[in-house]
């Protein structure tokens, strides 16, 4: 992540108690008010940004604003920047539940709702935060803000995630994720009865143009994703399955599932009604562990919540 200053490069016509004040010229008219900030002030992310703008921190002519809205001639745009979070991790003493750990790799149990580490909007309360109080020493190659991990889960899903104490750890299982020699099985829960008890999805995944926070598949182009699932149980108007992944693409099971007609329970963002969360569950990681050079496999029990979500399905 690039190093955010304080001072904004393109100077505003006034500032005042800490407001940045810009006024849109004729070169400005139609830009959205995101895009139109990004070019004002550059040092800044434009997620930075637009989480400042949700947040009322962006007026225009003294009224809050979306980021979609499109500037007229002479609009006035006052910007009151947010605190910039720190440059690194800091502490926080709260649980973190290990499954599994080793001179070159720690496992954890992730719950739902925990973000893994610190973006946009979120500064503290993360996976990092609480690994940072727990561990003396963590890899330090994914940057300051994300010590240790090598891979992500979505804030929403659950389950095991590896987290590297070294370097040369570190880079060892990038090595693996990116020769795809880590085995990475989930659990979840989808809307509807899937035909066969098998199948394999393998379109490619790319970012939706139109709603940037999700991904999708019907631009036909992207980048290649390989999704495989087979069916453990059947229920009118549901089905659970074990689903393999192949590639590690943002939201690829929730966003491939989707595509089928099958939305992951739970999960809104692809079209299923809304529940207290959403059924996906990463139940099993495999792979070589640095310190040993021998392979291990760590699975994440299925939370309470997913248990008792399947026994009410079942007694039905």
């Amino acid at each position: 992540m690039p190093i955010e200053r304080q001072r904004a490069r393109a100077a505003p016509v006034a500032s005042e108690n800490g407001v940045l004040t810009f006024r849109a010229e004729p070169a400005d008219v139609g830009k959205r008010l995101d895009h139109f900030l990004q070019d004002k002030m550059t040092t800044y992310s434009r997620s930075r940004l637009q989480a400042w703008i949700k947040e009322g921190r962006a007026l225009v002519d003294g009224q809050a604003a979306k980021a979609s809205h499109l500037l007229k001639a002479r609009e006035r745009v006052d910007v009151s920047p947010g605190k910039l979070p720190p440059l690194r991790a800091e502490p926080e003493d709260l649980p973190v539940k290990i499954l599994y750990e080793d001179e070159a790799v720690i496992a954890i149990d992730k719950p739902a709702g925990l973000i893994v580490h610190t973006g946009a909007g979120a500064h503290s309360g993360t996976l990092v935060n609480r690994l940072v109080h727990h561990f003396h020493s963590l890899s330090a190659a994914g940057g300051e803000l994300r010590p240790g991990i090598v891979h992500r889960l979505d804030k929403e899903t659950s389950g095991v995630l590896l987290v590297a104490r070294t370097d040369a750890a570190h880079r060892a299982l990038a090595g693996q994720f990116a020769s795809r020699t880590v085995e990475k099985i989930y659990l979840a829960l989808v809307h509807g009865r899937i035909r066969g008890e098998a199948g394999r999805i393998t379109r490619p995944i790319a970012r939706d143009p139109v709603r940037r926070v999700r991904m999708t598949v019907r631009l036909g182009s992207g980048r290649p994703a390989l999704t495989e699932y087979r069916v453990l149980e059947r229920f009118d108007k549901y089905t659970f399955l074990e689903v393999r992944i192949g590639t590690g693409r943002t939201h690829q099971i929730r966003v491939h599932l989707a595509s089928e007609g099958h939305p992951v329970a739970g999960d809104r963002l692809y079209g299923a009604p809304p529940a207290n969360r959403m059924f996906l569950h990463a139940w099993r990681i495999t792979f070589t562990t640095p310190a040993i050079g021998e392979r291990v496999s760590v699975e994440a029990p299925l939370p309470e919540e997913l248990e008792q979500w399947l026994s009410s399905l079942r007694i039905i």
